[in-house]
């Protein structure tokens, strides 16, 4: 399959976090402007790293991207969006109604939904109006992490039908009056992206067997709601015949043993396969030949092992076990590890006798992947968003519902199908599994770095809904921010990978958490290739680049522990 030559008007990159999608994206730009299209990139993710990889400095409006003519690139900003979309709600009645209404309207669209919708809103109109997109021939999507994704990519239908079926007027947002001016381009949208003459959804994944699992689930539920033009792109794989270096072996070795067990979904896709390259994949110049075969791999400089690398984690494991109960979070950008690291803990914890609960945050996670086999003392869960909402909205129907008359309950049991009851489903969920480090070890992993963030955000906002009607709140909701800024209570645990994109967010995270009052624990950098030795040119090659950024995170880390994992 090639790529470049079988590209529509619409294409969507998305994958499990780490995998290259920013990456792979860019290049496709680059190769399609290069012969003479016109193209928009977009950023759908919170964490977006498109100005860091295209060495420019982006915004919410397209900006020309240097060196490469006839390519625009934006980032949809989920604030930037909330306030023009608080805007445009509100513009019209300023002057009309008395300041005290205005300020209570302004006050209902403050939530994490709103940030959701706006985002959503921003994201439809690239892809359902024509006009938005007219100057271009090829509009490309750098997606955020697989779970956050789906969520995107099943709102336009979830919206269009719930508007369509609402017969109230209203929703968590307000009047639906401000959805109800879109809903001609939602429905364009839903009509784009089944579309398989105009949209191509690009599955991208490494030879891992976590990354192919979770792109094969993912082209199953996008299946399921009508993207159906799907191919499949391998990126990083290490090919090594040669024999005598058994680091490049094995890391061929994993690879070629999960290719083997493929899913059937992906083995039935167009597949490209990219190699892994071996300096990273930053500026115009890098990402032109990222697609382009024949590239002969820079010479690797002499390796020195002078510099004093971070202890192992088990050091870091032996630490937290002081505390006899509490909360550790794994953190990060998608695919530096957030989940096996945080699986590692928990079973280490368990085998020393400790009772842990192991879940995840990730809509798109599946820790029992990790932890295949049972082990004692340990539980494993997950916060699935259908299975909270279900579970939230027979609470309230039960609660809130007991007492309202067949009408009452028919109105609210339509509000409760808006797509909001999901992330308040969710943040509930969340804030109960919190709770539970009161009696023992909870050991969570985050979803990637952007859904993290807006998690952390409602945890704020809901704050301050507490601080108004806190005898309407559960004890784990009042508690949540609190807890997650006591340090003794949770650890906050900071993984990335010696690389420059994951030691950023990484940086982006730690201030944003600062903000909120909430401090790391430790630093952890997973997949170091520097304790190890190998004759590999790619390898060695990535193991001098890595050394810069494992003195960056020494800086960063400052007081905080700090350990590497290979």
């Amino acid at each position: 399959m090639n790529l470049f030559e079988q590209a529509t008007r619409y294409m969507f990159f998305t994958g499990k976090g780490g995998v290259g999608k920013t990456s792979v994206s860019c290049a496709i730009a680059i190769v399609l402007a290069d012969a003479g299209k016109r193209v928009l990139l977009v950023s759908t993710d919170p964490a977006s790293n498109l100005d860091e990889v295209l060495h420019v400095e982006l915004g919410s409006v397209p900006i020309a991207v240097p060196g490469v003519t006839g390519l625009d690139a934006l980032n949809i900003d989920p604030e930037a969006s909330a306030r023009d979309y608080r805007e445009r709600l509100l513009g019209p009645y300023r002057g009309l109604l008395p300041e005290a209404s205005l300020k209570s309207m302004e006050e209902q669209l403050s939530g994490s939904c709103t940030t959701e919708i706006a985002a959503f809103d921003e994201f439809a109109r690239f892809l359902g109006d024509a006009e938005k997109t007219a100057n271009y021939d090829h509009v490309i999507f750098d997606t955020a992490p697989t779970g956050h994704t789906m969520r995107l990519l099943s709102l336009p239908k979830s919206w269009s039908n719930f508007i369509e079926d609402n017969t109230t007027g209203t929703s968590c947002l307000g009047p639906l009056a401000g959805l109800q001016q879109q809903q001609d381009i939602y429905a364009s949208s839903v009509r784009t992206l089944m579309d398989g003459a105009r949209t191509t959804l690009v599955l991208v994944a490494r030879a891992e067997q976590s990354a192919l699992r979770e792109a094969a689930r993912t082209s199953v539920e996008l299946r399921d709601i009508g993207v159906k033009n799907q191919c499949l792109v391998l990126n990083g794989v290490l090919k090594h015949d040669a024999a005598g270096d058994a680091v490049a072996s094995a890391f061929a070795s994993r690879g070629q043993t999960a290719l083997a067990s493929m899913p059937k979904e992906l083995a039935e896709l167009p597949t490209q396969e990219i190699p892994l390259n071996a300096k990273p994949l930053l500026g115009v110049e890098a990402l032109r030949a990222m697609l382009k075969p024949g590239i002969s791999t820079p010479a690797a400089k002499q390796y020195s092992s002078s510099a004093e690398l971070p202890p192992p984690l088990l050091s870091i494991v032996d630490e937290l076990e002081k505390s006899g109960k509490g909360v550790i979070m794994t953190m990060g950008k998608g695919g530096v590890g957030k989940t096996s690291i945080a699986a590692a803990i928990a079973v280490e914890l368990a085998r020393r006798g400790n009772p842990v609960h192991l879940s995840t945050t990730d809509p798109a996670a599946h820790v029992a992947w990790v932890v295949e086999n049972p082990v004692p003392l340990l539980t494993i869960s997950r916060i699935d968003p259908g299975e909270e909402t279900k579970a939230y909205q027979d609470e309230v129907m039960q609660s809130a519902g007991a007492n309202l008359d067949a009408q009452g309950r028919a109105l609210l049991d339509e509000d409760l199908r808006s797509p909001c009851t999901e992330e308040v489903a969710v943040f509930r969920s969340f804030a109960n599994v919190v709770a539970e480090g009161q009696s023992g070890f909870v050991v969570l992993d985050t979803a990637p770095t952007g859904h993290t963030i807006l998690l952390l955000d409602a945890a704020q906002a809901y704050h301050k809904e507490v601080l108004r009607q806190s005898s309407h709140m559960p004890d784990s909701v009042i508690n949540l921010l609190p807890r997650l800024r006591d340090r003794a209570f949770t650890r906050i645990l900071i993984v990335t990978l010696p690389e420059a994109t994951p030691v950023h967010e990484a940086k982006r995270l730690q201030e944003d958490l600062a903000r909120a009052h909430i401090h790391p624990f430790a630093w952890i950098i997973n997949q170091s290739l520097s304790p190890v030795k190998t004759s590999n040119d790619v390898l060695a090659a990535r193991q001098q680049n890595e050394r810069q950024y494992i003195d960056e995170v020494k800086q960063l880390a400052g007081n905080c522990q700090m350990n590497c994992v290979n």
